[in-house]
């Protein structure tokens, strides 16, 4: 029904960029909310950020000034850009799409992508 696929993980030196994105399918993508979440080791899973389908963003305060949340309607795609990459931010990361469209009422999350800040 809605399936997510995430891209663009890696190593990267402290200090450097990633870019993450996630492929949405189906057709409820430009009416449903879109976030980004980690999981580090050994900690519990974190919202990272979110963008509405009017394209309001939020983030979590380790992040704010660093990493940009943004989506195109018309790729069903949702991306993360991550600069000065800390090691703490080393986590899988998972694209999350938040349903409330009828027949599709939901939380739906893809696979993860590793991201490592390691020199």
């Amino acid at each position: 029904q809605v399936q997510l696929v995430e891209s663009g993980g890696g190593l990267v030196q402290p200090g450097g960029s990633l870019r993450l994105s996630c492929a949405a399918s189906g057709s409820i993508f430009r009416l449903s909310t879109m976030s980004w979440y980690r999981q580090g080791p050994g900690k519990e899973r974190e919202l990272v950020a979110t963008i509405t389908r009017g394209g309001s963003t939020n983030y979590v305060d380790s992040v704010k000034g660093r990493f940009t949340i943004s989506r195109d309607n018309a790729k069903n795609t949702v991306d993360l850009q991550m600069n000065s990459l800390r090691p703490e931010d080393t986590a899988a990361y998972y694209c999350n799409l938040a349903s409330t469209t009828a027949g599709s009422i939901g939380s739906y999350w893809g696979q993860g992508t590793q991201v490592t800040v390691s020199s």
